[in-house]
Protein backbone atom coordinates (compact mmCIF):
# COMPACT_ATOMS: atom_id res chain seq x y z
CA UNK A 1 0.00 0.00 0.00
CA UNK A 2 1.22 3.27 -0.88
CA UNK A 3 2.23 5.19 1.54
CA UNK A 4 -0.15 8.62 2.70
CA UNK A 5 1.73 12.14 1.62
CA UNK A 6 3.15 14.06 4.84
CA UNK A 7 2.91 17.77 5.18
CA UNK A 8 4.15 20.34 7.31
CA UNK A 9 2.11 23.46 8.38
CA UNK A 10 3.67 26.37 10.58
CA UNK A 11 2.07 28.78 12.31
CA UNK A 12 3.61 32.19 12.38
CA UNK A 13 1.11 34.53 14.74
CA UNK A 14 2.28 37.62 14.23
CA UNK A 15 1.34 41.08 12.58
CA UNK A 16 2.54 44.49 12.12
CA UNK A 17 -1.58 45.14 12.27
CA UNK A 18 -4.55 43.65 13.23
CA UNK A 19 -7.00 43.79 10.11
CA UNK A 20 -10.77 44.59 11.25
CA UNK A 21 -11.85 41.89 9.59
CA UNK A 22 -9.27 39.35 11.07
CA UNK A 23 -10.27 36.50 13.60
CA UNK A 24 -6.87 34.24 12.91
CA UNK A 25 -4.95 33.62 15.77
CA UNK A 26 -2.04 36.70 15.17
CA UNK A 27 -1.04 39.26 17.73
CA UNK A 28 0.61 42.90 17.07
CA UNK A 29 2.97 42.52 20.42
CA UNK A 30 6.61 41.69 19.65
CA UNK A 31 7.24 39.74 22.74
CA UNK A 32 4.02 37.43 23.59
CA UNK A 33 5.28 35.89 27.15
CA UNK A 34 6.50 32.23 27.94
CA UNK A 35 9.77 32.68 26.02
CA UNK A 36 7.86 33.55 22.76
CA UNK A 37 8.88 36.43 21.01
CA UNK A 38 9.56 37.13 17.55
CA UNK A 39 13.15 37.12 17.51
CA UNK A 40 12.41 33.57 19.82
CA UNK A 41 9.89 32.32 17.55
CA UNK A 42 12.04 30.19 14.69
CA UNK A 43 13.62 28.22 18.21
CA UNK A 44 10.55 27.80 19.60
CA UNK A 45 9.00 26.13 16.27
CA UNK A 46 11.72 24.32 16.11
CA UNK A 47 11.68 22.46 19.68
CA UNK A 48 7.94 21.98 19.11
CA UNK A 49 9.16 20.16 15.75
CA UNK A 50 11.39 17.87 17.81
CA UNK A 51 8.66 16.89 19.95
CA UNK A 52 6.32 16.09 17.29
CA UNK A 53 8.67 14.15 16.04
CA UNK A 54 8.98 11.96 19.13
CA UNK A 55 5.65 11.84 19.95
CA UNK A 56 5.22 10.14 16.23
CA UNK A 57 7.81 7.79 16.93
CA UNK A 58 6.27 6.90 19.95
CA UNK A 59 2.80 5.82 18.01
CA UNK A 60 5.09 4.31 15.43
CA UNK A 61 4.17 6.60 12.61
CA UNK A 62 7.03 7.11 10.37
CA UNK A 63 6.11 10.08 7.93
CA UNK A 64 8.19 9.83 4.32
CA UNK A 65 9.91 13.23 3.77
CA UNK A 66 7.47 16.62 3.12
CA UNK A 67 5.75 16.27 0.13
CA UNK A 68 4.33 20.19 1.11
CA UNK A 69 5.35 22.67 3.60
CA UNK A 70 3.42 25.98 3.88
CA UNK A 71 4.08 28.84 6.38
CA UNK A 72 0.66 30.98 7.24
CA UNK A 73 -0.38 33.17 9.83
CA UNK A 74 -0.44 36.12 10.76
CA UNK A 75 2.20 37.41 8.84
CA UNK A 76 5.40 34.53 8.52
CA UNK A 77 7.12 37.51 6.67
CA UNK A 78 7.29 39.67 9.46
CA UNK A 79 10.47 37.25 10.35
CA UNK A 80 13.44 37.91 8.94
CA UNK A 81 13.77 35.91 5.79
CA UNK A 82 16.69 33.64 7.48
CA UNK A 83 14.63 32.65 10.07
CA UNK A 84 11.97 31.01 7.61
CA UNK A 85 14.45 29.24 5.91
CA UNK A 86 15.86 27.81 9.41
CA UNK A 87 12.58 26.37 9.62
CA UNK A 88 12.72 24.81 6.66
CA UNK A 89 16.59 23.43 6.81
CA UNK A 90 15.17 21.96 10.18
CA UNK A 91 12.19 20.06 8.58
CA UNK A 92 14.38 18.69 6.08
CA UNK A 93 16.69 17.41 8.98
CA UNK A 94 14.21 16.19 10.81
CA UNK A 95 11.65 14.33 8.07
CA UNK A 96 13.41 15.00 5.09
CA UNK A 97 11.46 16.97 2.13
CA UNK A 98 11.00 15.37 -1.49
CA UNK A 99 12.43 16.37 -4.27
CA UNK A 100 10.17 19.15 -5.99
CA UNK A 101 8.16 19.59 -2.78
CA UNK A 102 6.00 22.71 -2.99
CA UNK A 103 7.09 25.17 -0.08
CA UNK A 104 5.10 27.89 0.03
CA UNK A 105 4.78 31.22 2.54
CA UNK A 106 1.95 33.41 2.50
CA UNK A 107 3.04 37.57 2.31
CA UNK A 108 1.64 40.50 3.00
CA UNK A 109 3.01 42.58 0.19
CA UNK A 110 4.99 45.55 2.01
CA UNK A 111 6.55 42.87 4.24
CA UNK A 112 9.05 41.84 1.53
CA UNK A 113 11.23 43.08 -1.08
CA UNK A 114 13.37 41.55 -3.81
CA UNK A 115 16.15 41.08 -1.27
CA UNK A 116 13.38 39.17 0.83
CA UNK A 117 11.88 36.79 -1.88
CA UNK A 118 15.80 36.13 -2.91
CA UNK A 119 16.99 34.92 0.42
CA UNK A 120 13.66 32.59 0.52
CA UNK A 121 14.36 31.44 -2.91
CA UNK A 122 17.89 30.58 -2.28
CA UNK A 123 16.74 28.90 1.02
CA UNK A 124 14.19 26.40 -0.63
CA UNK A 125 11.18 27.84 -1.18
CA UNK A 126 9.64 28.00 -4.88
CA UNK A 127 5.97 29.38 -4.11
CA UNK A 128 4.82 32.80 -2.46
CA UNK A 129 1.09 33.39 -1.75
CA UNK A 130 0.38 37.34 -1.66
CA UNK A 131 -2.20 38.75 0.40
CA UNK A 132 -3.94 40.93 -2.32
CA UNK A 133 -7.31 40.99 -1.06
CA UNK A 134 -8.38 44.03 -3.21
CA UNK A 135 -7.18 46.65 -5.70
CA UNK A 136 -9.26 49.32 -4.96
CA UNK A 137 -8.16 51.46 -2.29
CA UNK A 138 -10.92 52.44 -0.27
CA UNK A 139 -11.65 48.80 0.09
CA UNK A 140 -8.35 48.19 1.27
CA UNK A 141 -8.98 51.03 3.88
CA UNK A 142 -11.97 49.18 5.28
CA UNK A 143 -10.14 46.11 5.23
CA UNK A 144 -6.99 48.16 7.35
CA UNK A 145 -4.39 46.58 4.92
CA UNK A 146 -1.76 48.85 4.50
CA UNK A 147 -0.12 47.67 1.28
CA UNK A 148 -0.90 49.06 -1.98
CA UNK A 149 -1.61 47.36 -6.03
CA UNK A 150 2.11 49.00 -6.24
CA UNK A 151 3.18 46.37 -3.77
CA UNK A 152 1.60 43.57 -5.16
CA UNK A 153 2.70 43.88 -8.65
CA UNK A 154 6.78 44.99 -7.90
CA UNK A 155 6.58 41.61 -5.40
CA UNK A 156 5.17 39.54 -8.01
CA UNK A 157 7.61 40.91 -11.19
CA UNK A 158 10.05 40.36 -8.40
CA UNK A 159 9.22 36.77 -7.87
CA UNK A 160 8.44 35.51 -11.33
CA UNK A 161 12.28 36.98 -11.91
CA UNK A 162 13.72 34.45 -9.45
CA UNK A 163 11.71 31.82 -10.72
CA UNK A 164 9.04 31.24 -8.28
CA UNK A 165 5.63 30.81 -8.45
CA UNK A 166 3.39 33.34 -7.27
CA UNK A 167 -0.13 33.28 -6.34
CA UNK A 168 -2.84 35.58 -4.72
CA UNK A 169 -5.41 36.05 -2.56
CA UNK A 170 -8.99 37.99 -2.93
CA UNK A 171 -11.62 38.97 -0.70
CA UNK A 172 -15.15 39.60 -1.94
CA UNK A 173 -17.99 41.27 0.39
CA UNK A 174 -16.35 43.56 1.96
CA UNK A 175 -18.95 46.47 3.56
CA UNK A 176 -19.00 49.26 0.53
CA UNK A 177 -17.41 47.41 -2.69
CA UNK A 178 -19.31 47.91 -5.50
CA UNK A 179 -19.59 45.02 -8.23
CA UNK A 180 -17.49 47.47 -10.61
CA UNK A 181 -15.16 47.55 -7.68
CA UNK A 182 -14.89 43.76 -7.55
CA UNK A 183 -14.52 43.33 -11.55
CA UNK A 184 -11.69 46.04 -10.91
CA UNK A 185 -9.96 43.81 -8.41
CA UNK A 186 -10.83 40.20 -10.64
CA UNK A 187 -9.10 42.61 -13.70
CA UNK A 188 -6.24 43.61 -11.79
CA UNK A 189 -5.37 40.23 -10.36
CA UNK A 190 -5.49 38.73 -13.53
CA UNK A 191 -3.25 41.26 -15.16
CA UNK A 192 -0.41 39.84 -12.85
CA UNK A 193 -0.33 36.52 -14.82
CA UNK A 194 0.13 34.72 -11.85
CA UNK A 195 -0.76 30.82 -12.62
CA UNK A 196 -3.21 30.67 -9.24
CA UNK A 197 -6.04 32.71 -7.30
CA UNK A 198 -7.78 32.20 -4.68
CA UNK A 199 -11.04 34.48 -3.72
CA UNK A 200 -12.94 34.25 -0.63
CA UNK A 201 -16.35 35.45 0.70
CA UNK A 202 -15.85 37.90 3.54
CA UNK A 203 -16.29 35.76 6.87
CA UNK A 204 -17.10 38.16 9.34
CA UNK A 205 -16.66 37.16 13.29
CA UNK A 206 -18.79 39.36 15.88
CA UNK A 207 -15.55 39.54 17.94
CA UNK A 208 -14.05 41.32 15.44
CA UNK A 209 -13.13 44.95 15.00
CA UNK A 210 -15.59 44.78 11.86
CA UNK A 211 -18.23 42.99 13.39
CA UNK A 212 -18.83 45.12 15.89
CA UNK A 213 -19.16 48.13 13.29
CA UNK A 214 -21.61 45.93 11.38
CA UNK A 215 -23.47 45.27 14.19
CA UNK A 216 -23.71 48.60 15.08
CA UNK A 217 -24.78 49.79 11.72
CA UNK A 218 -21.32 52.09 10.76
CA UNK A 219 -21.17 49.45 8.20
CA UNK A 220 -23.17 47.61 6.52
CA UNK A 221 -23.76 44.36 6.30
CA UNK A 222 -22.08 41.59 3.64
CA UNK A 223 -25.38 40.62 1.50
CA UNK A 224 -25.54 36.76 -0.02
CA UNK A 225 -27.01 37.48 -3.01
CA UNK A 226 -24.07 40.31 -3.90
CA UNK A 227 -21.40 37.41 -2.86
CA UNK A 228 -22.87 35.56 -4.97
CA UNK A 229 -23.01 37.90 -8.55
CA UNK A 230 -19.32 38.36 -7.21
CA UNK A 231 -18.19 34.86 -7.33
CA UNK A 232 -19.80 34.52 -10.50
CA UNK A 233 -18.40 37.22 -12.12
CA UNK A 234 -14.64 36.06 -10.78
CA UNK A 235 -15.42 32.30 -12.12
CA UNK A 236 -16.20 33.59 -15.62
CA UNK A 237 -13.34 36.33 -15.83
CA UNK A 238 -10.76 33.40 -14.50
CA UNK A 239 -12.60 30.83 -17.15
CA UNK A 240 -11.86 33.20 -19.99
CA UNK A 241 -8.10 33.92 -18.78
CA UNK A 242 -7.68 29.90 -18.67
CA UNK A 243 -8.02 29.78 -14.69
CA UNK A 244 -9.66 26.50 -14.24
CA UNK A 245 -11.53 26.27 -10.91
CA UNK A 246 -9.99 23.12 -8.85
CA UNK A 247 -11.60 23.76 -5.35
CA UNK A 248 -14.70 26.21 -4.33
CA UNK A 249 -12.50 29.14 -3.69
CA UNK A 250 -9.90 28.11 -6.28
CA UNK A 251 -8.47 28.88 -9.59
CA UNK A 252 -5.48 28.50 -11.65
CA UNK A 253 -3.66 27.26 -14.64
CA UNK A 254 -3.50 23.56 -15.41
CA UNK A 255 -0.86 21.79 -13.33
CA UNK A 256 -0.33 24.89 -10.91
CA UNK A 257 -2.60 23.54 -8.31
CA UNK A 258 -1.48 24.26 -4.54
CA UNK A 259 -0.52 21.01 -3.43
CA UNK A 260 -0.73 21.71 0.10
CA UNK A 261 -3.97 23.03 0.01
CA UNK A 262 -5.14 19.83 -1.93
CA UNK A 263 -3.34 17.65 0.15
CA UNK A 264 -5.67 18.61 3.09
CA UNK A 265 -8.94 18.47 0.48
CA UNK A 266 -7.73 14.91 -0.15
CA UNK A 267 -7.33 14.17 3.92
CA UNK A 268 -3.50 13.20 4.29
CA UNK A 269 -1.43 13.56 7.22
CA UNK A 270 0.31 16.72 8.61
CA UNK A 271 1.64 18.18 11.30
CA UNK A 272 0.75 21.75 12.25
CA UNK A 273 3.18 24.16 14.14
CA UNK A 274 2.86 26.76 16.30
CA UNK A 275 -0.02 28.36 18.20
CA UNK A 276 -3.71 26.89 17.33
CA UNK A 277 -2.11 24.75 14.44
CA UNK A 278 -3.95 21.79 13.60
CA UNK A 279 -2.93 18.36 13.12
CA UNK A 280 -4.29 14.93 11.35
CA UNK A 281 -2.71 11.64 11.04
CA UNK A 282 -5.35 9.63 8.91
CA UNK A 283 -3.92 5.81 10.51
CA UNK A 284 -5.39 6.90 13.94
CA UNK A 285 -8.46 8.53 12.87
CA UNK A 286 -6.86 11.73 15.04
CA UNK A 287 -6.72 15.19 14.75
CA UNK A 288 -5.22 17.72 17.47
CA UNK A 289 -4.99 21.18 17.45
CA UNK A 290 -1.94 23.47 19.55
CA UNK A 291 -3.06 25.35 22.57
CA UNK A 292 -3.79 28.72 21.33
CA UNK A 293 -2.41 31.54 23.28
CA UNK A 294 1.49 31.49 22.48
CA UNK A 295 2.30 31.91 26.30
CA UNK A 296 0.72 29.05 27.06
CA UNK A 297 2.12 27.41 23.86
CA UNK A 298 5.75 28.28 24.40
CA UNK A 299 5.62 26.93 27.95
CA UNK A 300 4.23 23.54 27.31
CA UNK A 301 7.30 23.74 24.66
CA UNK A 302 9.51 24.28 27.52
CA UNK A 303 8.39 22.07 29.75
CA UNK A 304 8.97 19.18 27.36
CA UNK A 305 5.82 18.76 26.19
CA UNK A 306 3.60 18.42 22.43
CA UNK A 307 1.83 21.93 23.04
CA UNK A 308 -1.96 20.28 21.88
CA UNK A 309 -4.93 22.31 23.45
CA UNK A 310 -6.87 19.03 22.70
CA UNK A 311 -7.52 16.14 20.12
CA UNK A 312 -10.10 13.70 18.87
CA UNK A 313 -10.40 10.35 17.16
CA UNK A 314 -12.93 10.96 14.59
CA UNK A 315 -15.68 8.43 14.50
CA UNK A 316 -17.30 6.50 10.97
CA UNK A 317 -20.19 9.59 11.24
CA UNK A 318 -17.43 12.20 11.13
CA UNK A 319 -15.56 10.71 8.56
CA UNK A 320 -18.40 10.49 6.17
CA UNK A 321 -19.65 14.21 6.66
CA UNK A 322 -15.71 14.88 6.07
CA UNK A 323 -15.26 12.70 2.97
CA UNK A 324 -18.93 14.36 1.49
CA UNK A 325 -17.25 18.46 2.55
CA UNK A 326 -14.26 17.45 1.03
CA UNK A 327 -15.49 15.77 -2.40
CA UNK A 328 -17.97 17.97 -2.91
CA UNK A 329 -15.58 21.26 -2.61
CA UNK A 330 -12.86 19.71 -5.25
CA UNK A 331 -13.55 19.87 -8.85
CA UNK A 332 -12.62 16.39 -9.10
CA UNK A 333 -15.70 15.89 -7.31
CA UNK A 334 -16.92 13.16 -4.72
CA UNK A 335 -15.85 9.50 -5.33
CA UNK A 336 -19.52 7.91 -4.75
CA UNK A 337 -18.26 4.04 -4.56
CA UNK A 338 -16.00 5.26 -1.89
CA UNK A 339 -18.27 7.19 -0.45
CA UNK A 340 -20.77 4.64 -0.47
CA UNK A 341 -18.52 1.97 0.99
CA UNK A 342 -17.45 4.17 4.15
CA UNK A 343 -21.27 4.75 4.78
CA UNK A 344 -22.35 1.11 4.08
CA UNK A 345 -25.53 2.33 2.20
CA UNK A 346 -26.26 4.15 -1.57
CA UNK A 347 -26.88 7.40 -1.97
CA UNK A 348 -30.66 7.37 -3.69
CA UNK A 349 -30.89 7.09 -6.92
CA UNK A 350 -33.54 10.09 -6.66
CA UNK A 351 -30.85 12.37 -5.18
CA UNK A 352 -28.35 12.10 -7.74
CA UNK A 353 -30.96 12.85 -10.35
CA UNK A 354 -32.37 15.76 -8.19
CA UNK A 355 -28.63 17.46 -8.31
CA UNK A 356 -28.69 17.02 -11.86
CA UNK A 357 -31.94 18.09 -12.65
CA UNK A 358 -31.21 21.28 -10.65
CA UNK A 359 -28.25 21.85 -12.01
CA UNK A 360 -25.87 21.49 -8.85
CA UNK A 361 -23.72 18.67 -10.18
CA UNK A 362 -23.36 16.51 -13.08
CA UNK A 363 -22.41 12.58 -12.47
CA UNK A 364 -19.29 12.42 -14.42
CA UNK A 365 -17.09 9.00 -14.01
CA UNK A 366 -18.74 7.73 -10.93
CA UNK A 367 -18.01 11.07 -9.15
CA UNK A 368 -20.50 14.09 -8.15
CA UNK A 369 -19.18 17.24 -9.26
CA UNK A 370 -20.69 20.61 -8.05
CA UNK A 371 -21.88 22.97 -11.03
CA UNK A 372 -21.10 26.75 -10.30
CA UNK A 373 -24.61 26.57 -8.94
CA UNK A 374 -23.49 23.81 -6.79
CA UNK A 375 -20.74 25.70 -5.60
CA UNK A 376 -22.84 28.74 -4.55
CA UNK A 377 -25.36 26.30 -2.66
CA UNK A 378 -22.70 23.89 -1.34
CA UNK A 379 -23.38 23.24 2.17
CA UNK A 380 -27.00 22.41 0.87
CA UNK A 381 -25.49 19.46 -1.32
CA UNK A 382 -23.36 18.30 1.56
CA UNK A 383 -26.03 18.34 3.88
CA UNK A 384 -28.80 16.40 1.26
CA UNK A 385 -25.19 14.14 0.65
CA UNK A 386 -24.63 13.37 4.26
CA UNK A 387 -28.65 12.78 5.23
CA UNK A 388 -28.71 10.33 2.04
CA UNK A 389 -26.56 8.22 3.59
CA UNK A 390 -28.14 8.63 7.11
CA UNK A 391 -25.38 9.71 8.52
Amino acid sequence: MAQVPYEVYVHVPFCLRRCGYCDFNTYTAVDLGGGVSRSSYADMAMREMDLVKEWQLSHDLHEPPAHTIFFGGGTPTILPAHDLVRLVAHIRDLWGIEEGAEVTTEANPDTVDAAYLAELQDGGFNRISFGMQSAVPHVLKTLDRTHNQENVVSNVDAARRLGLRSSVDLIYGTPGESVEDWRTSVEAALELDVDHISAYALALEPTTKMGRMIASGRLPEPDDDDEATKYEIADELFSQAGLEWYEVSNWCRPGNESEHNLGYWRNVDWAGIGPGAHSHYNGLALRSWDIHHPKMWGTSITQKRVPWADSETLDSTMRIEEMAILGLRMREGLDIAAFEKAAGMSIPDVTLAEFEREKLATIENGRIIATRRGRLLNDAMIAQVVAAVGA
